[in-house]
This record gives structure tokens, C-alpha cells and sequence, in this order.
């Protein structure tokens, strides 16, 4: 099973560090929580309020009213403007304020926009520099476009380091003891993942021959019009790229057909759809889901599914709140790697490092910056 140590390391001197990378694409929410009133998130530190405008379209401001500091969140959206809650003072989408009954706010401060993109099916937003935001650089999910799929999902506010769920998805040994009531199975455990980091992106694989499937996916291979009762093959195959997207192609085939490779007819396969939005160093926006590829019009099975899934991850849910209080009460103990955690542990190393680059790039844009001010300076 390949259990031994390969290192420990001082929680404390990792804290130290940058805790999540800014320019990057985040879903913030979904377009139902937006249906007709803004709504206040924090994304990486940043309070924000989203709304959609009369156009249609979604915007994203600072969620601080210029006037006397009042969330936005807590007004309303009236003919496409939103208008703060406690003296009416209403915004433009790029920050400007648009009016107030009595006032002239043409000299009011402006306050942030943040670029905001709203793409399959998932409000995404920017929170780091705007001049840098470019659309293209939205995690591509072709199954979200294609109507041979459906997807069925929801959101877990969870209080831990976003890291911290990266590791759980990117290790799903867990299953065995954390969900063993529905995908959970000794063969899990049995089976030694493989590993490799592929540029900035980070593939854990599992695959397991000849066994029996657990509930969950016995419940899967049933909706699928399939033997439940046969030994089959089952796959993980665990995808992490930047920031904290993690996909997840899951699935069982009848034994001998192929197994992940095997003809749609032999098998139940899925993609387990797990975005991970930093709200602070110790609390997360968890969007979750699933796409699967068979019967996509089956409404009543993706309700089942939906219901099925998210009471495994609520147990997740409870374990990492768990974990994160422990960790928190004790910052300087040495947390042990194992080598099934190489998965989070490539992870991390991709963060790490493109935390450093974006350190280093920010730096940058900042001395070219003053350089360019001290020069118009001197040239007066």
C-alpha cells in the first residue's frame, strides 16, 4: 500500500506563506442566488456583492457603501441599479455612483469592480488585479456545454484552509473510513494511487479490478439500466488545476468489459465536480456536483444522485471542520505525510509555486510603477 513516511513538516513555517492565489477565476456563486436581490460573498479575503443589472448581465462591487460604509448586499436592485439599503445611494456596475434622491454624487469616490464572468452554468469572478483578467483563462467544461451530459449539484459553506479540501479530494483513501456506508470499500486502500504533475496541473489515479460495487455506485449501475450484483472494475481519476478546481472521472464497468475504457453500455462513469472558493486563511465557498454521461434527461435520477452526493460530502464537511479546529489549536505540531498523500502534496507544490510568482510579478508591477512616477516627477 506504500504507507511510509516521506516527510514532516512545521504547520507554522507554512502559514508564513501567501494563502491563495488572486488572479485567478473563482466561481462565486450561482445564478439563482442572484434571482432578484444582490448577494454579499467573501472571496479571498475580499467582501463583494453580485447582482444582476437590467441588461441581464451579473456585476461584481465592493461591498461597502461609499457613503457611510453600509454592505451594498443589504439593499436592493431597482430598474437594473443597486441601491444601497440604508440611505438609497445607488451604484453604477463599474463602481460609480449613479444618484441619490437629493444629492449630487457626481464627486462621490468610487468604489472596486471586479471583473465577473457568468459561464457554464456558475457565476466566476476575479478578485485580484482587473487589468489582468482575461475570460479565456476559465477552466473549459465541455460537459457543461453539451446536452449528452447533466449535471445536478449545490454549496457547503465549510469552515477550513481551502487547502485542506484539496487534500481530501486529492486522496480519496478517506473513502474507506469517512463514507463507508456508501462509496466507501477496502479495495480503496488496497490499490496504490499513481501521481504526476503535468505542467500546473496535478492527475491521481486509482483503478481497482474484480470487485464488488459499494452502495453508491450499485445505486448508479441500477440507473443505468445494469447488473448491480456482478463483480465490475471501478476507477478515480483526480484532476487539481489552479487555483482549486478539482475533477474527478469516477466510475464501475462489468469486470472484463474494459473498465474505464470499456462501451458506454457496460458501465456507470461520472466526472465529480468539486470547486473550491477561498472566503478566508480557515473557511471556504464549496461548490459541488456531479456530470455523468448516461440518461442525462433522467430528472428523478439526477435528484437521487444529487441527494446521494451530498450527504457524502456532508460527512467530509464535518471532518475537515474537525481537522481545521485541531490545527488551529495546535499551529506548531508536525503534520506527517504518507506517500498516498502525494496527490495533495503536488498539489500544494504547484501552489507554492505559483504563489511565488504571483508575489514576484505584483513586485514587479509595483516598482515599474513608483519608477514610472519618480521619472514624471523629475521630468516637472
Amino acid at each position: 500500500m506504500g504507507l511510509g513516511a516521506i516527510v514532516a513538516e512545521p504547520r507554522q513555517a507554512m502559514e508564513k506563506r501567501p494563502m491563495f492565489l488572486k488572479n485567478a477565476w473563482y466561481v462565486a456563486c450561482m445564478p439563482e442566488e442572484i434571482a432578484g436581490k444582490p448577494l454579499g460573498r467573501m472571496v479571498c479575503g475580499e467582501r463583494m456583492v453580485f447582482y444582476r443589472g437590467q441588461d441581464g448581465a451579473v456585476s461584481a462591487l465592493e461591498d461597502f457603501c461609499p457613503h457611510r460604509g453600509a454592505p451594498l448586499s443589504l439593499g436592493f436592485i431597482d430598474k437594473g441599479e443597486l441601491v444601497c439599503g440604508y440611505h438609497g445611494l445607488r451604484m453604477n456596475p463599474d463602481g460609480t455612483c449613479a444618484g441619490m434622491t437629493g444629492q449630487r454624487v457626481r464627486a462621490f469616490p468610487s468604489i472596486r469592480s471586479f471583473p465577473v464572468v457568468e459561464r457554464y452554468g456558475f457565476v466566476w469572478v476575479w478578485p485580484g488585479d482587473a487589468e489582468l483578467a482575461d475570460p479565456a483563462r476559465i477552466h473549459h467544461l465541455e460537459w457543461a456545454e453539451s446536452p449528452e451530459w447533466a449535471y445536478g449539484g449545490g454549496l457547503y459553506h465549510i469552515h477550513c484552509d481551502y487547502r485542506l479540501m484539496i487534500d481530501n479530494l486529492m486522496d480519496l483513501t478517506h473513502e474507506t473510513y469517512v463514507h463507508a456506508s456508501s462509496i466507501g470499500q477496502a479495495e480503496i486502500e488496497e490499490s496504490a494511487p499513481s501521481t504526476k504533475t503535468i505542467g500546473d496541473e496535478v492527475v491521481t489515479g486509482r483503478h481497482m479490478e474484480n470487485i464488488m460495487p459499494p452502495p453508491f455506485w450499485a445505486a448508479a449501475l441500477r440507473g443505468n439500466g445494469l447488473a448491480d450484483d456482478v463483480p465490475c472494475d471501478r476507477w478515480q481519476i483526480c484532476r487539481f488545476t489552479p487555483p482549486s478546481h478539482v475533477l474527478i472521472e469516477v466510475g464501475v464497468a462489468h469486470a472484463g468489459k474494459g473498465g474505464y475504457h470499456a462501451p458506454a453500455e457496460f458501465k456507470a462513469s461520472s466526472i465529480v465536480v468539486d470547486f473550491i472558493t477561498p472566503e478566508s486563511d480557515t473557511s471556504i465557498w464549496y461548490f459541488w456536483g456531479m456530470a455523468r454521461n448516461f440518461k442525462p434527461d433522467d430528472a428523478q435520477l439526477t435528484a437521487t444522485i444529487r441527494e446521494g452526493q451530498g450527504k457524502i460530502f456532508a460527512e467530509d464537511l464535518d471532518m475537515l471542520e474537525a481537522q481545521q479546529r485541531n490545527l488551529s489549536e495546535n499551529p506548531g505540531r508536525k503534520i506527517l505525510k504518507l506517500n498516498i498523500d502525494a496527490g495533495g502534496v503536488q498539489s500544494r507544490a504547484v501552489l507554492d509555486r505559483l504563489l511565488a510568482r504571483e508575489a514576484a510579478e505584483r513586485a514587479g508591477r509595483i516598482a515599474a510603477s513608483a519608477e514610472a512616477s519618480a521619472r514624471a516627477v523629475a521630468a516637472n
